[in-house]
């Protein structure tokens, strides 16, 4: 209750002081150390009420001014203060709205050739008639002056029909129950006959062309799903497609024919739209350190002659040459060898005396163990890389949208040239022809590709299917080709509307050590940090994607419910 008091009294200074966000962090720790003071409550919300205030005035005149994404952020400030303020998240919408792509149009029928209909004749007929079936239906037609194509598949029997006067349909659909048979109009002086069939109904039942406009038809295969929905559902057989339009002609019954219209106009309606804000985070850090002795491993051991050895003993090189010559051992008009001995004992690096030497032994056992040289390392490299790629993506209802962050990488395929053909051979040709090989190249997509295809649910879930693919160099090769590590997730995940998601997180971490020293010393805790080389290498990366759905236009929550009419 003390620290309460002491928020609610900081609070209360900083709100006259004009300092409001500061002050609604003193009110709301008050309020939560004693959520049931009734003050300390009603302070913390009157002060979040004028923080929403002041964001969606500032979000006024930011998109006043044309600055949209200024407008956007302090929308969604004002909305992350109050959640459920109506007019903040109208006015982000609006401000949102002017990004939306301008609509192609609503779906339209272009044509309608309306249903085929015979015109018979108005006239009462009676029929009192025995024979053949075939020759019944051609006699019923001719009798209201339509002209009957009986098709090969009617069955030809001996019938009885016996009606009174009655008009063209009543007669026709009463030798149709005898002969098993039933109409359809061709024009309007001519009727086909055909068998009693589902399949000669599908193809002949009161047929009617229609032509359709789909606007969100925008490549062939969004009409080809159009059509196969229309197969599917209505078994509709004869559709034509013109992707150049973005039209169907369709000809079916007409009760199907409308039924599809009905379907197509509700689906047709406008998309709801979604606005993705993805925020992706990248963070590496590489850590080197090299320190301790570089002691040697290897030593040479020489046989030393005394000449040699006394050399060691502090006299130069020229005195002992000049001591050979007076014993006799060197030849002094032999020049040309002295020179030569003396720039092999003084100038080669890998001689005897370019390096300090322990000897041990004495007469012809006198030997040389070289020294080699010690050195020691003291290294530490370290680096940090910190990045944040933010994007916003403008998508409808059931349309991937893609994004992709990274680097295009050129791998050699190939490589050409003139054959039987060199820089030298040109040169002694004299004839120009030498080409230098040009190379083919392929490019690889290395970095990440998000494919994101979003499904609004109702007014407050949001669905999205989510494919991603994170792709980059192994750090080998194979035939001077690199190899690219590939790595991919596909899945679905569904959240309110506004609500970040954390769609993958990838954490990569890499430790390398190295010592280096002399096999039982090296080995020795603490003392190996003097006596050898301690070499670690250390590789942390972390990438983190984010995706937070905001929906633009909802669903307008009809039914979709489609009913055939009898004929």
């Amino acid at each position: 209750m003390k620290q309460a008091r002491e928020a609610f009294r900081r609070g209360l200074k900083l709100d006259n002081s004009g300092k409001i966000l500061q002050a609604f962090g003193a009110f709301e720790e008050a309020a939560r150390l004693a959520p049931r003071n009734p003050e300390y409550v009603s302070a913390r919300e009157i002060t979040r009420q004028k923080l929403v205030y002041e964001h969606l005035e500032s979000g006024n005149a930011q998109l006043l001014a044309g600055k949209q994404v200024e407008a956007l952020a302090e929308f969604r400030s004002a909305l992350h203060l109050d959640a459920g303020n109506d007019f903040a998240l109208q006015r982000l919408r609006d401000a949102l709205g002017d990004w939306q792509p301008a609509r192609s149009g609503q779906l339209r029928v272009l044509a309608d050739a309306g249903e085929i209909e015979a015109k018979p004749s108005p006239a009462l007929h009676e029929f009192r008639f025995v024979g053949d079936s075939r020759f019944l239906l051609q006699q019923v037609a001719a009798a209201y002056g339509l002209q009957a194509q009986v098709d090969e598949a009617v069955a030809s029997r001996r019938v009885r029909f016996d009606i009174g006067p009655v008009n063209f349909s009543t007669a026709m659909d009463a030798a149709g129950d005898v002969t098993k048979t039933f109409w359809a109009p061709l024009s309007e002086h001519e009727i086909a006959i055909l068998p009693e069939t589902p399949e000669n109904h599908r193809q002949y039942d009161r047929m009617a062309l229609r032509s359709f406009y789909i606007p969100d038809a925008t490549t062939p295969q969004a009409l080809n799903d159009v059509t196969n929905l229309m197969r599917t559902l209505f078994e509709i057989r004869y559709i034509n497609q013109d992707p150049r339009n973005s039209s169907l002609t369709v000809r079916a019954p007409r009760r199907i024919l409308d039924a599809a219209t009905e379907l197509l106009e509700r689906l047709a309606s406008d998309r709801p739209q979604v606005m993705l804000d993805i925020k992706l985070f990248e963070v590496d850090h590489n850590f080197v350190r090299q320190m301790g002795l570089n002691l040697p491993a290897q030593f040479n051991l020489f046989n030393i002659p005394a000449g040699a050895l006394a050399a060691l003993g502090g006299r130069n090189i020229q005195d002992l040459i000049n001591q050979l010559i007076a014993g006799g051992g060197i030849n002094q008009a032999n020049s040309a060898g002295i020179a030569g001995l003396l720039a092999q004992l003084q100038n080669q690096s890998n001689s005897i005396f370019s390096q300090p030497l322990a000897t041990f032994g004495g007469g012809l056992t006198f030997m040389g163990l070289s020294i080699p040289k010690v050195s020691a390392t003291l290294a530490r490299n370290e680096s940090w890389l910190q990045s944040l790629q933010h994007v916003n993506l403008h998508a409808a209802q059931g349309d991937a949208a893609t994004f992709k962050v990274g680097q295009r990488y050129p791998i050699l395929n190939a490589s050409f040239a003139p054959i039987f053909n060199t820089q030298s051979l040109a040169k002694v040709i004299q004839n120009g022809s030498f080409t230098a090989p040009f190379p083919s190249f392929s490019y690889e997509d290395l970095g990440l590709v998000l494919k994101a295809k979003p499904y609004v649910q109702g007014t407050e879930f949001v669905r999205m299917d989510l494919e991603l693919q994170i792709r980059n160099l192994a750090g080998q090769s194979i035939n001077g080709v690199p190899v690219i590590g590939d790595r991919e997730y596909k899945g679905t995940i569904t959240v309110r509307n506004g609500e970040p998601a954390v769609v993958a997180g990838q954490v990569t971490n890499s430790e390398t050590r190295l010592l280096t020293g002399i096999p039982g010393v090296a080995q020795i805790p603490l003392l190996n940090k003097a006596t050898a080389a301690n070499d670690k290498e250390q590789a942390n990366n972390e990438i983190l994607l984010v995706i937070t759905p905001h929906v633009l236009s909802a669903p307008t929550g009809e039914r979709n419910e489609v009913w055939l009419t009898g004929r």
